[in-house]
């Protein structure tokens, strides 16, 4: 009997780059079906910018069929005025989805970082390195957007098969391990999430 692919959708919103990224899932079989980002031009009116992300967004969703959306939540470091823009970002993505029936998880930046190299302040380099061991990338992104959205896609794959696996247990597979760096201390504990 054929195993049940899911398709999931990453973003990482942004009003002047949005990454997205799109998975397929069979088994524990993690295959990229696209991977990129959109720039969109920071002197354009900030509504015909939030009109090509519902455009952009809405194409991905009738090319790939995604059962499922997964975003990152805007960071708290951030000023007021770039908090506004990425949760305008943030809400026509999630609208789209919605508007289409399908379900959206949020992220923060931590938990991503964290389901993908085990340490929740990792750099871009660092979770770009772990993604490129987990998955097979064609060429490496222009913008570091598009490897965020794709990590986003792998953490709701990752804590969607924990939670559907263990139904509210954890397992000492899916516990990052107690030492803050140890590369191979976290690859011994995941060896699923290394190809």
């Amino acid at each position: 009997m054929a195993q049940k692919s899911k398709i999931i959708l990453g973003i990482d919103p942004g009003t002047v780059i949005m990454g997205y990224g799109i998975i397929r899932v069979t088994g524990s079989q993690i295959s990229v079906l696209d991977m990129n980002a959109i720039k969109l031009n920071g002197k354009k009116d900030m509504f015909e910018r939030l009109g090509v992300i519902h455009d952009v967004i809405q194409a991905l969703i009738d090319d790939f069929k995604p059962d499922h959306l997964a975003i990152e939540a805007p960071f708290f470091g951030k000023n007021v005025q770039s908090m506004l823009k990425l949760g305008r970002a943030q809400g026509i993505a999630i609208g789209v989805a919605m508007s289409n029936k399908i379900g959206v998880t949020e992220y923060s930046p931590r938990k991503v970082k964290q389901s993908i190299t085990g340490n929740g302040a990792a750099g871009k380099d660092q979770l770009w390195k772990m993604l490129k061991s987990m998955v097979t990338i064609d060429e490496t992104p222009k913008y570091f957007d598009a490897s965020d959205a794709l990590a986003v896609a792998i953490c709701h794959h990752f804590n969607s098969h924990t939670a559907d696996a263990a139904i509210g247990k954890i397992s000492k597979k899916s516990v990052a391990p107690k030492k803050k760096g140890s590369w191979e201390a976290f690859m011994k504990a995941h060896p699923d999430r290394v190809k």
